[in-house]
């Protein structure tokens, strides 16, 4: 290679250089004699100098030292140091007879404010630097890094993060780096040397490298072996999974529901498949023995089952989300651990237990006089598919402080991510974890034993207000204190405690759907209803007033009452409506006493009616005002009551006082009035079939109306619930403002239709016969 005559020709020179610069070590450094012919208005005068550093790098090139491809599965080792005006670096890694060799050169100059950043600033931003340029290497390989200073644990015990530092420690987060202090290697000399000859400032280097494709990051092929199990007591899912390194990660799930063998086989499939999806794998070669479902996902067999569509088709679903996934059948003997796994989830299915745990052991076969040894080499979970907590005896801070302080990572690969992405939020401080909060406020993270307390405290304690779970979140904030799940387990203290639970706001939704009485004739039915005390007294001291109205026609009937006795319901009922208009087929009333007592049973049987005993709504009308309930048009039936009852409307007062037309007639031509009296009566059942008509497309308009407001809640017997406090009203308040609106708890012994409840107390004793759903809310124990 002849020396460069020109300017021109040393800057092409210099171009391939650069090219693989990767491949030169001390390349700024042995170029340097070349950067003054750069210079403008500079002559180019190729001296002694400038052929002496070409060839060194022709001698260079000649014997240069050879650069291997990474290994999978083995470590990188980084060397990294930042001087005043440069920063240097080399990536290498161990061979399989334990040499060291270089994979990557790395260096570069100091400029503009860079050069002022204290010492292990540089540091961090040598490491930002290669972890930029060689994300290809780093992201896929596990790092020890080997420096000078710690730039990791400066990062983490930063008490704020803003700025340089912020972005440096977000970034760093997605790789998994080990610092190891320096010592005495020869990896660390190069790196120096690299630093200590940086490239120069005129000297433009491409920034992209020509081998980055070949050097591409290589998917790594998990297995996963799946098996479930259908047995007259229960199923279970069994799953084994095989890291590219040779690891195993057993599962095994019982399933809640009972369900065939081929279910049982697509619904372990599915497991599997969204825990690999959680653990980001992107390359799957998955292994069953039942080859309708190895079968029927790879195309070959058509599912015919319409019991297996859905399975079929999440599991297809599923596979969609991977780069590459396959699925073979093998033997059942090739199988036997997620064999083994479905079939002891399938035997220990146990609903009342969330998880239990299996210990698996290995032991010695020894005679008895030979002292037995027991090594327990292994442990597995058998856990329910509801099962979503982690041990109690597991705290949330250990991982975290042990990264911060050890750079210790935990052995599953999707919690040592989850670790490294979260420790970047958190400062360890006087052996006391803390977490930054978006507004640079430090949280103390508390245990979950001190959690608890402290959410008893804030919620119930000396200066409690009783908040809900969302502002008592709010306030654990304020206090400065953290926790992972300090949202949800506010919301459920606050649901749970009994104090809210006794003072909680009245439902006002109703809990079913309206259910009107829909009766064919006149008089079938009557609702039954006292009204009163009524304040003032009238002049003959009478106070209270029994009213009876006619479910079809609106009619109705009332007497007067000094007091209420159960013989005037008795005699009410058999004077005013038995005799008048026949036996009707129920009365309704409330739950008053003198509405069940022993008169009235001996009157329901001797002429065979029933009574019901709903909660209705009382009718605030006097006695007085019988006749215009009897002559006013309802809007139900579009007739008056009277006209339904008797054909014809009545002769008002008002009528005879000042005679309208109708009246005249019938003074002039009482013949005539007598046919018209007759033709009404003929169309009396007509009449009453049309208003029958209007009152059905009247109720479901307005059961249409109410059920817009419904929100349904329905209780089954055992449940513990709360009323409402008697009198039950819960429009208005009834007590003192710091009485509960609610008591109990009470258990619910029947169910009646239509949303009614019987409730008893926690001995047995019935409280309440009858109550209606819209008084009754759960209690949370």
């Amino acid at each position: 290679m002849p020396p460069p005559k020109n300017l021109r020709e040393l800057r092409g020179l210099q171009g391939r250089l650069a090219y693989i610069r990767r491949f030169i070590s001390n390349l700024s450094g042995r170029c340097q004699p070349f950067s003054r012919l750069m210079r403008k208005d500079v002559p180019f005068v190729w001296d002694q100098a400038c052929q002496n550093a070409l060839e060194s790098i022709k001698q260079y090139l000649l014997n240069p030292p050879v650069l291997m491809a990474p290994i999978k599965g083995k470590p990188l080792i980084l060397y990294i140091a930042a001087l005043e005006r440069s920063l240097g670096a080399l990536l290498a890694q161990h061979n399989d007879d334990g040499k060291e060799n270089a994979l990557y050169y790395l260096s570069r100059t100091l400029v503009g404010a860079e050069q002022n950043y204290t010492p292990i600033e540089r540091v961090c931003l040598a490491l930002v630097f290669v972890v930029q340029k060689l994300r290809h290497y780093i992201l896929s390989h596990r790092v020890i890094l080997i420096s000078k200073a710690d730039p990791l644990r400066y990062l983490m015990s930063k008490p704020v993060l803003s700025g340089r530092i912020a972005k440096w420690s977000l970034l760093l987060s997605e790789f998994e780096i080990k610092f190891v202090p320096q010592k005495a290697i020869k990896g660390q000399a190069l790196a120096d040397f690299l630093a200590a000859h940086p490239t120069p400032d005129n000297m433009e280097l491409p920034a992209d490298l020509p081998d980055e494709e070949v050097f591409a990051i290589e998917a790594l092929t998990w297995q996963l072996y799946f098996d479930g199990a259908a047995r007259r007591n229960g199923a279970g899912a069994g799953l084994v999974f095989i890291t590219p390194s040779g690891g195993l990660i057993p599962y095994s799930f019982s399933l809640l529901a009972l369900c065939s063998n081929n279910v049982a086989e697509y619904e372990a499939l599915i497991i599997g498949l969204e825990i690999a999806l959680e653990m980001h794998i992107d390359c799957l070669q998955a292994y069953g023995d039942s080859q309708l479902v190895v079968r029927q996902l790879n195309g070959q067999y058509a599912v015919r089952n319409a019991t297996l569509v859905p399975y079929h088709e999440r599991a297809k679903y599923l596979m969609s989300q991977f780069q590459d996934i396959h699925v073979s059948h093998i033997p059942r003997s090739e199988n036997d651990k997620a064999d083994a796994l479905a079939n002891l989830a399938a035997s220990l299915t146990l609903p009342s237990e969330r998880d239990i745990q299996v210990t698996v052991g290995e032991r010695y076969l020894l005679p008895p006089a030979i002292e037995r040894i027991e090594e327990v080499v292994d442990s597995n979970v058998i856990t329910s598919s509801e099962c979503e907590e982690e041990p109690d005896d597991l705290d949330w801070r250990h991982p975290i402080i042990e990264y911060l302080l050890l750079g210790k990572l935990p052995n599953d690969s999707r919690k040592k991510a989850e670790v490294r992405r979260r420790a970047t939020r958190f400062l360890y401080l006087n052996d006391t974890l803390y977490k930054r909060s978006f507004d640079g406020v430090l949280l103390r993270c508390l245990s979950k034993q001190d959690a608890t307390k402290t959410l008893r405290d804030t919620h119930a304690g000396t200066c409690g207000a009783h908040q809900a779970g969302p502002k008592l979140s709010n306030q654990l904030k304020r206090l400065g204190y953290y926790w992972p799940t300090m949202v949800r387990d506010s919301i459920k203290f606050a649901t749970t405690c009994k104090d809210c639970q006794l003072h909680g706001d009245f439902i006002h939704q109703p809990p079913q759907q309206l259910h009107p009485t829909t009766l064919p004739w006149p008089f079938e039915a009557w609702g039954l209803d006292v009204i009163g005390m009524i304040k003032p007294k009238s002049s003959r001291q009478h106070q209270y007033i029994l009213a009876a109205t006619d479910y079809f026609s609106k009619w109705a009937e009332a007497i007067p009452l000094k007091e209420v006795r159960a013989d005037d319901v008795t005699n009410f009922i058999r004077n005013h409506i038995i005799y008048r208009y026949g036996v009707p087929s129920k009365i309704i009333s409330d739950n008053a006493l003198y509405f069940k007592c022993k008169s009235m049973t001996k009157l329901c049987e001797s002429i065979s009616f029933n009574t019901r005993s709903p909660r209705v709504t009382i009718r605030r009308q006097m006695v007085k005002l019988k006749l215009s309930i009897k002559t006013t048009i309802r809007n139900s039936t579009g007739c008056t009551p009277y006209n339904l009852v008797f054909g014809s409307e009545p002769v008002l007062p008002l009528e005879v006082q000042l005679p309208s037309l109708r009246v005249a007639l019938q003074l002039t031509n009482p013949d005539e009035n007598a046919n018209v009296r007759l033709a009404e009566l003929e169309a009396l059942d007509e009449k009453r079939l049309a208003a029958q008509q209007r009152l059905e497309i009247y109720q479901a308009q307005m059961a249409g109306a109410f059920n817009k407001k419904v929100n349904f809640r329905s209780f089954s017997i055992g449940d513990l619930v709360l009323t409402v406090r008697r009198p039950f009203v819960i429009t208005r308040k009834m007590h003192g403002k710091f009485e509960p609106k609610w008591e109990g708890p009470y258990v619910i012994t029947k169910v009646f239709s239509k949303g009614a409840y019987e409730l008893s107390n926690s001995e047995g004793k019935c409280i309440y016969p009858c109550v209606n759903g819209k008084f009754v809310k759960k209690f949370y124990a």
